[in-house]
């Protein structure tokens, strides 16, 4: 399961937000060397506002094993504050339509077998998540390498929007990838993951008791 939370309903999570800021600095900061904000082992950036909606995958101890970060395009986001050079052959997004996805991440210490489950629940969730909020596609930038085996190899349909540079020495593109109903029957299909992976806030497991 994939927990979605925001600032506004993080409380019904227990620790899935701290838990999430802090695979980000297991992932971004110690292994990959990013030089990212961070603080107590715990990544973050300009980026982590009330807009930003979080799928936190936690394992059976509460662990953040996998994360992704999304926040509509029509407030201020990192390719177009960053990278806007980057986007070449399309217009630069600024709709609710069109949204974000940024710090997609499965935690490396996992074994290859639960890495496979939590990359295959995440796609699941990430086109459950786009259909949820009305999203039509999602924009991002990640290397090809990352974009042909975490969402082309698990049925996304997604297609480069510009050209591959270098960032910090890793090739990077931008890219859009649909969000449909016949988009996530494929991802279904591909991934083998039939139920529904999301828990929300207002999900009945996740109301809080009432007294009689």
């Amino acid at each position: 399961m994939l927990d979605c939370l925001t600032w506004g309903t993080a409380h019904h999570f227990g620790n899935a937000l701290a838990g999430q800021h802090r695979l980000r600095y297991r992932v971004f900061v110690q292994r990959a060397g990013w030089n990212v904000p961070h603080i107590n082992e715990m990544e973050w950036d300009q980026y982590d506002t009330p807009a930003a909606h979080y799928l936190v995958w936690r394992d059976d101890d509460g662990e953040a094993r996998g994360v992704v970060r999304f926040s509509p395009t029509n407030v201020p986001y990192m390719i177009a504050d960053i990278w806007p050079e980057m986007v070449t052959d399309v217009p630069l997004p600024r709709d609710t339509l069109t949204w974000e996805a940024t710090r997609l991440a499965v935690d490396p210490s996992a074994s290859p077998a639960l890495r496979r489950q939590i990359r295959r629940e995440m796609v699941v969730g990430i086109m459950e998540f786009g259909l949820m909020y009305g999203v039509q596609r999602y924009i991002h930038l990640m290397p090809p390498t990352f974009v042909r085996s975490f969402l082309l190899g698990n049925g996304m349909n997604t297609w480069a929007v510009g050209p591959t540079r270098r960032i910090d020495g890793v090739p990077c593109t931008v890219w859009l990838t649909e969000v449909s109903a016949e988009r996530l029957e494929t991802v279904r299909k591909v991934t083998g993951v039939r139920q529904p992976v999301l828990r929300l806030a207002d999900d009945d497991a996740m109301a809080p008791a009432v007294a009689a």
